[in-house]
C-alpha cells in the first residue's frame, strides 16, 4: 500500500517531486501466506502437527499454537519493513490486531473482548481517514489518489488549467467519507461475525479453531462489501477527474497508460 504524500492543506495540491527511489511492490503471495493461510492452518491443525513437540514446554498447548500462529504475521511485518523500508498506519494497526488476538488468548481474557477488538480496528482506521483530512497527510492519497496508481502531476496540471482545484478538493472529501463508511461497515460486520463465531473460552483449542474460522469468513463477509464501497469511491474519483479535466482513464491511470503504449 503506497505511503501518503505530504500536502500543504488543500488536499488536492500535488506533493513536491522527490529524488527517492520508488518503493518496491509488496509480495502478494507472501502477504497472504504469512497473514492468512499459515495462521489459519496452524490454528486448525497445529495441535495435531505440533502438539507432541510443544507439550514439554507448554502446560496449555493451545497457547503455544496461538503463539506460533501469530508469529507469522509479526515476522512478515518485520520482513516487509526491512525489505521495503515502508510502513503506514494500516500495517501498524494490522500488527496491533494480531498482538491483541494473541494477548486475549494467552491471558485468557473473556472472549467478548475479541469481538470488541475486531470492531475497534476498522473503526479506528475509518476515524484516522477522517482526521487525516485536517492534516498535511490525507489518507485519501494512500488509498485512492496516490502517485503509484494515478498520474497526480498530470491531473493537478489539468485541474489548474480548467480552474477546477476547489471542486476537486470537495470531490476528494466526498470520497474520503465513502472510505470511512467502508471501514464503519467493516467494523460492524466484524463485531457481529466475531460474536457469532468466536464463543469458546480464550486459551483453548476451540478458541483457536474459531479464530481461524473467523479469519476465513472475514474475506467473503467483510472484505468484499468493504471493497465494493472502496471501488465506488474510486469510480467517483475517476469520473470526477474526467469531468473536471477532460482526461480519459488511460490518461491518468499508470497501468492503463502502459497498455496503451503497447
Amino acid at each position: 500500500m503506497p505511503e501518503s504524500q505530504p500536502s500543504n492543506s488543500p488536499i488536492s495540491k500535488n506533493p513536491q517531486p522527490t529524488d527517492k527511489q520508488p518503493v518496491k511492490k509488496e509480495n502478494t503471495f507472501l502477504n497472504l501466506g504469512f497473514n492468512l493461510i499459515l495462521p489459519i492452518l496452524l490454528l486448525n491443525k497445529g495441535k495435531k502437527w505440533l502438539g507432541p513437540y510443544l507439550e514439554p514446554y507448554f502446560e496449555n498447548v493451545a497457547v503455544g499454537i496461538l503463539l506460533i500462529a501469530i508469529a507469522f504475521p509479526i515476522a512478515y511485518f518485520i520482513y516487509d519493513y526491512v525489505k521495503r523500508s515502508k510502513y503506514n498506519i494500516f500495517s501498524i494497526l494490522g500488527l496491533v490486531s494480531v498482538l491483541l488476538t494473541g494477548g486475549i488468548g494467552i491471558l485468557e481474557i473473556p472472549t467478548e473482548w475479541f469481538a470488541v477488538k475486531e470492531a475497534a480496528i476498522p473503526l479506528l482506521l475509518g476515524l484516522a481517514v477522517l482526521i487525516s483530512l485536517k492534516t498535511p497527510y490525507p489518507l485519501i492519497r494512500t488509498l485512492l489518489y496516490n502517485p503509484e496508481m494515478i498520474d497526480v502531476d498530470k491531473v493537478h496540471n489539468a485541474l489548474v488549467a480548467h480552474q477546477s482545484e476547489s471542486a476537486f478538493e470537495k470531490l476528494l472529501v466526498r470520497c474520503t467519507w465513502l472510505l470511512a463508511a467502508s471501514f464503519l461497515l467493516s467494523g460492524v460486520l466484524n463485531y457481529f461475525l466475531a460474536r457469532w463465531i468466536v464463543v469458546s473460552p480464550s486459551g483453548t483449542d476451540a478458541f483457536n479453531s474459531e479464530v481461524s474460522k473467523m479469519m476465513a469468513w472475514s474475506w467473503p463477509v467483510i472484505a468484499v462489501p468493504s471493497m465494493v464501497i472502496m471501488m465506488v469511491a474510486l469510480m467517483q474519483l475517476l469520473k470526477g477527474i474526467k469531468a473536471m479535466t477532460g482526461l480519459e482513464l488511460e490518461d491518468v491511470l499508470h497501468g492503463a497508460q502502459a497498455k496503451e503504449e503497447k
